[in-house]
């Protein structure tokens, strides 16, 4: 069965646009397909605030993956191209998370779908907005953009 998976990336170690166009490739290789991704953009770090700037984007991906499969997978990706969790939003040479999966509501001890502080995330929301702005959160009812235009200081 196929699903439609909204992922988000972000790198703040190294060559970070690589590092996404690397993790890219290694979902290809694991029979995800790309149907969209978003502009890159450059951001500043989230929690941790003494750190390199971050480079984010977002992708509409397609995959036969469950969710804890792709979690998985996507785990085993971060650590083939380099990730080692320290701390709590610290430096990362690539961050990969599910923000949505199809339209469910997915809480599991290790995963909640979708992604439980991405409204409060302009770096997942704005990338998220070039792909898909009328994409409805299915928790909060809200689209991407209304929930971006909600961060302060936001202007649409």
């Amino acid at each position: 069965m196929e699903h439609f998976v909204y992922v988000a990336f972000g790198s703040n170690l190294g060559d970070r646009k690589n590092n996404i166009l690397l993790a890219i490739d290694e979902m290809k290789k694991k029979s995800m397909e790309f149907l969209r991704i978003s502009t890159m953009y450059e951001t500043e770090p989230y929690g941790l605030k003494d750190q390199p700037k971050f480079i984010n984007c977002a992708a509409l991906v397609k995959t036969s993956y469950a969710p804890m499969e792709l979690m998985d997978t996507l785990l085993d990706i971060e650590k083939s191209l380099g990730r080692v969790r320290t701390t709590k939003w610290g430096p990362r040479v690539i961050d990969i998370d599910i923000i949505f999966y199809d339209n469910r509501m997915i809480n599991f001890v290790d995963l909640i779908i979708p992604h439980p502080d991405m409204q409060n995330r302009e770096f997942v929301l704005k990338p998220l907005a070039d792909i898909a702005p009328n994409y409805v959160h299915p928790k909060l009812k809200k689209s991407v953009v209304e929930l971006l235009s909600e961060i302060e200081g936001v202007k649409i």
